[in-house]
């Protein structure tokens, strides 16, 4: 058990004592303060920082520790801890000495009671409150607490939804919808979309219910699940969606106070029928420019104001339902009078004329009506008049004619038709005569757009749309993830119920004709689902218009404030202006996006135009709910712990390929750019966009994906057809820890382009224990430097006891599994005759023994300054391969793989290949060019033929040089060690006795002293020293070289000889690199050879095998 410290008064002092100290001895001896207090020194700076100035009279001090607020994560405090608002809570404290084993640790590991202290403390700010609050900070003690929430499932989630869900295509659209597409076929659109979004619902609620959702609501869901990417993606279509849904709520409003309320107000008045259209379209335009002006000023000055009408607006949309109902069950018993004037089997307009008659009779004179001025050239009787007016009756239906009146058989069916064609009811008999294009000339109602059962599903899914409303509002909530699910599904269970009973409903009580007639003209212009309400139409219709006018209010309050959720996140660059707002918080630069993007929608101008695109932005966002719950379940991550447990990845992927179902069955082109803007949006965040790292499902999903690649991948070597460099790159460093040598990695990245695997690895000396902040500035800048030449890998710093030990790591354990390296890459130590320390040419010569030991290939690049940037393009050319010994194919595949980069792609290939005397170069030649085509590789051919000659009289010299320079760096290097151990064996022979002395003079005269002082000892050491030193010398001038390294400076000076001349202006050497000697006493003269046979050149890769082949003929 570890030593518990405690606290106790000695003579008004503190010390502090061991729990086994006896306190008695501690009080009559209070200078030393027992056996742990130490010296004073050391019981003075504990006390300088544990202790406080106490009275000294105080029976137990109090030890008080000021801490900070746990810091991890991305610097966000919304993410960085286990709370929402993490705030520095300076007056947090540690008292007392129960758990004193911690205390050291209390900093990054709060107390549980100070914990929960916090959480129970915890209150989650609405979106703009943090502006507030923060304005707040400067007023001190008038700051005034904030409401802790108390919005229960009904109020908070159930009503919002409901008014978001039901609207404007409700009351516009729906009959023509039923019209149009029969019941059956609406009932399965309304079954479509209603599916959709419940099982969006039921995914949504899984999120939701997984921890606490801030301000932000649906984005702040799918960005937390799928990554900042994805979220960004999402959340932009989102926030598009909801103002392009502004756009078509007050397309709504300008289409009931110009059609249905007040018609007079048009500006653009037709004076040809067909032309009707073009001048609706244009009042719109202005009408709806001039409304979405006037909604943003309110939004700008008056939110409160807005989301106080909330409820107003509600009631408006619940009466107008009720109303509805109330019409259908008073249809049973005495149906509404609307009758619709029918010409053979079409439809009339009756807007001109109030008598459904071709003459009356008035004072026994038959006269015309009105009718009858619209078919003919005149109001006489003989009169010219239309041939289909002439041939065939004026008749009249009833255009609502009950609940009861069966004539839902007839609606049952869909008819749907292009553009112009004629509504006509199938059950009357009519005579077809006259001329078909004169009929867009006449007062008959007829389709205003080509319809088809795709372009209604499109038209009704915003109708569904709203389902957020209730997450969008956590942070108002008593408790979010109870009201959410409940409050959402019950709010959808509603809504269908409510649009399949008003589609049985419409269809069971309203003619056929009426319901395709899409803006009432053959009613007086009513709103058709106006003349099946009780008490009056204009319940529905001023219902409607509020309902209209408060969702596009709801639609430019909402979308704006998701735009700034987005912007302050950082993710989207070029967003980061619209996350600034108002001293309140309100974005103000974000609501003239807003009004700008929903000016484009009213400049559309068609209520049917604008609801498909909103569609697809909606179920962008409904896909990726569905994706991100699918992906978090099938991952299981330990942080998926919803609390709504009626969910399932099946019903997520239902949902899923239900929204892309649907968006590619409304408008399959909207649908492929709603996915091309999403897709850029990823892009660009994904290279541009600031990286945060928020637990999301993608990046688990990659490490899940990541572990099966790995579990999958063989761990043995994979097939020479498959074989690529997956390099090790071994960096220098600089006493500031940064690269020395950058254009080394730019080599890396020509020679991979991305491919493969790249691990640049650096060793520093020491103990990790005190190199720690030195290892990651190490591996930040070397992150810094990847990114600066564009190479992708992993980078690995390692700490180790010393270099050598740490380069031997990295070789053995980098990598995982099956992917790891199979080539190491280095630079050529160009310094390593002017340092006076041998480590660094025996490291890296040892660095080549154990890449040979581990069967990896070894590339070492020579000059490696001098090596072409990434931004440098080598013109006319060539890379030359001296091919001298065959070990894998290495060198033919490096070339292949350099001239793949735009770098090196106009460099042409030569491949150099040495033959003996007794070879026949002829044929050798033939041979390679041979091999060289079934390797598929495009090279010159050259065979440098090496005579035997006698060794020159300067390699003799070369050589001789070589061996005395390293016979004196071996007396020179007179280790300090050795040096110690001489001095310390002088100093025991001569403390022996002195008859012992005596004996062994005359066999030892350096030992002629009876005693030894230091000066006479450091006198005769230097005297011997200086002695061998002389015979050394003499011995170096009097040496003949070795015949094995005579032989071996004559290969390297030939060949040099041969590679200089034939490539000294080559871009790029690649030269076979011998193996160091097996006997570790040549080391130093390896490293001659390679230096004379590199001489001259300017850029080499000296290449070496790891013993496998890796380049094959085979296909």
């Amino acid at each position: 058990m570890g030593e518990r410290f405690v606290v106790v008064p000695v003579d008004g002092r503190r010390t502090v004592t061991a729990e086994g100290a006896h306190l008695d001895d501690v009080a009559a001896d209070p200078d030393t303060g027992g056996s742990s207090a130490g010296t004073g020194q050391e019981k003075d700076q504990l006390e300088d920082s544990v202790f406080e100035s106490v009275d000294p009279g105080a029976a137990v001090p109090i030890l008080e520790y000021n801490r900070e607020p746990n810091k991890y994560g991305d610097g966000v405090p919304k993410e960085n801890s286990p709370f929402i608002n993490n705030t520095d809570d300076k007056g947090n404290s540690y008292d007392g000495t129960n758990m004193a084993l911690f205390e050291e640790e209390m900093d990054s590991n709060p107390m549980v009671s100070s914990f929960l202290s916090k959480l129970a403390n915890y209150t989650n700010l609405t979106q703009g409150a943090q502006e507030h609050e923060e304005a707040d900070d400067d007023e001190g003690p008038k700051k005034k607490a904030v409401k802790s929430p108390q919005m229960g499932t009904f109020m908070g989630v159930y009503l919002p939804c409901l008014q978001n869900i039901l609207g404007v295509i409700l009351f516009l659209r729906l009959t023509w919808i039923v019209g149009t597409a029969g019941i059956l076929e609406s009932l399965a659109i309304v079954g479509l979309c209603c599916s959709c979004t419940m099982l969006t619902a039921i995914s949504m609620s899984a999120i939701a219910t997984n921890g606490v959702v801030p301000a932000g609501g649906s984005y702040y869901m799918i960005s937390r699940s799928l990554g900042p990417e994805f979220g960004g993606a999402v959340g932009l279509c989102f926030y598009l969606g909801t103002t392009f849904a502004g756009s078509m709520y007050i397309l709504g409003t300008i289409e009931i106070l110009l059609t249905y309320m007040v018609p007079k107000a048009a500006i653009f008045v037709a004076e040809k029928k067909e032309n009707e259209m073009d001048a609706l379209l244009n009042n719109m335009r202005v009408y709806g420019t001039c409304c979405l002006a006037l909604m943003a000023v309110v939004v700008f000055v008056g939110v409160k104001y807005v989301n106080k009408l909330a409820l107003v607006f509600l009631a408006c949309v619940i009466l107008s339902i009720l109303a509805i109902y109330a019409g259908v069950i008073k249809t049973i018993f005495e149906p509404p009078d609307f009758p619709v004037c029918m010409l053979g089997n079409r439809t009339l307009q009756n807007h001109q004329f109030d008598k459904c008659l071709k003459t009356e009779v008035i004072d026994n004179v038959t006269v015309t009506t009105k009718l009858w001025s619209l078919f003919c050239n005149g109001p006489q009787l003989n009169d010219t008049c239309n041939d289909y007016f002439e041939s065939n009756n004026v008749t009249v239906l009833q255009g609502i004619p009950g609940l009861t009146s069966g004539v839902i058989s007839e609606n049952m069916w869909s008819l749907y038709g292009p553009q112009g064609m004629l509504v006509e009811v199938s059950k009357l008999t009519s005579v077809d005569s006259g001329d078909p294009a004169q009929d867009i000339y006449m007062p008959y109602v007829v389709n205003d757009i080509t319809t088809f059962f795709t372009l209604l599903v499109g038209i009704y899914f915003p109708s569904v749309t709203g389902i957020m409303a209730g997450s969008n509002r956590s942070g108002d909530l008593r408790d979010a993830q109870k009201s959410i699910p409940i409050g959402t599904i019950l709010a959808i269970t509603t809504t269908s119920i409510i649009y399949i009973s008003s589609v049985v409903l419409f269809g069971a009580c309203i003619e056929g004709v009426l319901l395709r007639d899409k803006f009432g003209d053959s009613v007086k212009g009513n709103l058709v689902i106006g003349t099946l309400s009780w008490p009056s139409p204009w319940v529905i219709v001023i219902g409607s218009f509020f309902s209209c006018c408060g969702a596009g209010l709801q639609s430019l309050t909402g979308a704006p404030r998701l735009l700034q959720a987005i912007a302050r996140d950082g993710i989207v660059p070029f967003l980061q202006v619209f996350g600034h707002g108002k001293a309140n918080g309100e974005p103000t630069w974000a609501l003239l996006l807003t009004a700008g993007i929903c000016e484009i929608g009213i400049l559309i101008a068609s209520l049917d135009s604008v609801a498909p695109i909103l569609s697809m932005f909606f179920l962008m966002c409904y896909l990726f709910v569905n994706l991100a719950c699918a992906v978090q379940t099938l991952l299981r991550t330990p942080n998926w712990r919803p609390r709504f447990k009626y969910y399932h990845w099946a019903l997520s992927f239902l949902g899923m390929s239900l929204c892309l179902a649907i968006m590619f069955i409304s408008s399959w082109y909207y649908a492929i750019v709603a996915m091309v803007i999403a897709g850029c949006i990823y892009k660009y965040i994904e290279y541009r966009g600031a990286e945060k790292e928020w637990g999301d499902g993608i990046r688990g999903l990659s490490l899940n994906a990541a572990r099966y690649a790995l579990n999958r991948l063989e761990d043995a070597p994979p097939h020479t057809k498959n074989w690529r460099p997956q390099l090790l790159v071994l960096l220098n460093l600089d006493s500031d820890q940064a690269v020395k040598h950058p254009r080394l990695l730019s080599f890396t990245t020509q020679l991979k382009a991305g491919k493969g695997l790249t691990i640049v690895g650096n060793v520093l000396q020491g103990t990790y224990l005190t190199k720690d902040s030195e290892a990651k500035r190490a591996e930040q800048n070397i992150k810094a430097s990847m990114a600066a030449e564009r190479t992708k890998g992993f980078c690995h710093v390692v700490v180790s006891s010393n270099l050598r030990d740490g380069v031997s790591h990295l070789i053995q354990s980098a990598g995982l599994g099956g992917m790891k390296h199979n080539t190491v890459l280095m630079a050529w130590p160009g310094t390593w005759k002017q340092s006076n320390d041998s480590h660094s040419w025996r490291n890296f010569i040892e660095t080549i023994r154990e890449t040979t030991a581990a069967h990896q290939a070894l590339l070492v690049a020579k000059n490696v300054d001098s090596f072409p940037t990434n931004l440098d393009r080598l013109g006319e050319g060539t890379i030359d391969v001296w091919w001298v010994v065959h070990d894998g194919g290495l060198l033919m595949l490096l070339p292949f793989l350099i001239r793949q980069h735009k770098v090196w792609r106009k460099c042409k290939m030569r491949i150099f290949t040495v033959a003996q005397m007794d070879d026949n170069s002829i044929q050798m030649k033939k041979d390679l060019q041979m091999f060289l085509y079934h390797l598929r590789l495009d090279a010159e051919v050259e065979v440098v033929e090496m005579h035997d000659n006698d060794i020159s009289a300067f390699t003799y010299e070369k050589t001789l040089v070589m061996e005395q320079r390293s016979q004196m760096l071996k007396q020179m290097h007179l280790s300090r060690t050795e040096r110690e151990r001489e001095a310390q064996l002088i100093h025991d022979r001569n403390t022996a006795s002195h008859a012992a002395i005596n004996e062994k003079a005359d066999a030892e005269p350096e030992q002629v002293h009876m005693t030894w002082t230091k000066d006479k000892l450091l006198t005769e050491r230097n005297r011997n020293r200086e002695c061998n030193a002389n015979v050394a010398v003499r011995d170096l001038f009097n040496m003949k070289p070795n015949q094995t390294n005579v032989r071996r400076m004559h290969t390297a000076v030939k060949l040099n000889e041969v590679v200089v001349n034939k490539s000294q202006g080559a871009h790029l050497v690649l030269l076979n690199m011998p193996g160091p000697p097996k006997n570790r006493g040549g080391d130093e003269n390896y490293m001659e050879f390679l230096e004379v046979l590199l001489e001259g050149l300017n850029r080499v890769l000296l290449v070496r095998g790891g013993g496998r082949e890796v380049i094959t003929i085979y296909s």
